[in-house]
């Protein structure tokens, strides 16, 4: 079976992926999940350009295994011919017991959607009282990331609840007339209870002077250990990564710092690690293949049984 992006969209919402994130997150960090990092290999083309990247994600849970294969291209967005989202991705679907392939499933928007569900949950845990929240991005996950989190926080919805940045004014200005948010400075975003990062960043853009002293920062983008978005006064907050291993050898932002891993998310979800004293948290997010698995088996079941 194959299963195109089109259908995924029609049974894929987040009122059932955010919980099941939120399983799949404590299931990792109890060690019921197998899951090596991701193989990354850079890409370049004849001439010997760099021109992206290409992973490849394995992972066994429960009773299904998976592997997706995704591959990031920056200069996608300005084909002049046939522009195609940077981010594109397939997920294989298999069964535990007997290897058997299920399914092979398009996973642009389950990566989208997953990455915005893992914010969600950890918003949803570690600011429930957030009544505004800032975006510094005006991509796929800005609009993403602003869905899933008005799904755990009503407040939200209100008008002016939600402030975006980006370096692009036009599409911010865009997005956020679209989804009913206000365009805002970056100092106007970073100041919100809430602020979630989304950047193709390579540099530190959020910088820890304009937070509020209890704010939770969400960093979303910068996935590569030379590659940052927030700056080493952000990263003093208290650091809960999705994944301490992946964290450690695949952010910039942790490494570059030198800042500690604190707790993962799975284990403050689960009680095993403390909540977080009051303060600046940071959440560090790099996406990771038991959330596509988790996606995959979400839209599978859903039409294997429609």
């Amino acid at each position: 079976m194959y299963i195109p992006e089109e259908k995924i969209r029609q049974v894929l919402t987040y009122k059932s992926l955010i919980p099941a994130i939120r399983q799949a997150l404590i299931d990792y960090s109890a060690g019921r999940v197998g899951q090596p990092l991701r193989q990354v290999l850079r890409v370049k083309d004849t001439a010997n350009k760099p021109i992206g990247w290409f992973a490849v994600m394995p992972v066994i849970s429960g009773e299904f295994m998976a592997v997706k294969t995704v591959t990031f291209y920056p200069g996608n967005a300005s084909l002049a011919d046939r522009p195609l989202h940077t981010h594109l991705a397939t997920i294989e679907l298999l069964d535990r017991a007997t290897g058997q392939p299920l399914a092979v499933v398009d996973g642009r928007l389950i990566t989208e959607m997953r990455t915005a569900a893992v914010s969600a949950v950890a918003a949803s845990a570690l600011a429930p009282s957030a009544k505004t929240l800032g975006i510094l991005g005006s991509g796929v996950q800005a609009r993403g990331h602003i869905d899933a989190l008005r799904h755990v926080q009503p407040a939200f919805l209100k008008p002016g609840s939600i402030r975006i940045w980006s370096r692009n004014p036009e599409k911010s200005a865009a997005i956020a007339a679209e989804l009913g948010a206000t365009a805002s400075s970056i100092e106007e975003a970073a100041a919100s209870d809430v602020v979630v990062t989304v950047t193709s960043a390579t540099e530190p853009v959020l910088h820890g002077r304009w937070l509020a002293p209890k704010s939770l920062v969400i960093a979303v983008g910068a996935v590569g250990p030379n590659l940052r978005e927030l700056d080493d006064e952000t990263m003093r907050g208290y650091l809960i990564a999705e994944s301490r291993q992946g964290s450690e050898n695949e952010s910039g932002d942790v490494i570059l710092s030198g800042a500690k891993v604190q707790a993962e998310i799975g284990e403050i979800l689960a009680g095993s690690a403390p909540m977080p004293p009051s303060g600046r948290r940071v959440f560090k997010s790099l996406g990771m293949a038991i959330e596509d698995l988790t996606g995959a088996v979400q839209v599978w079941h859903a039409l294997k049984h429609s």
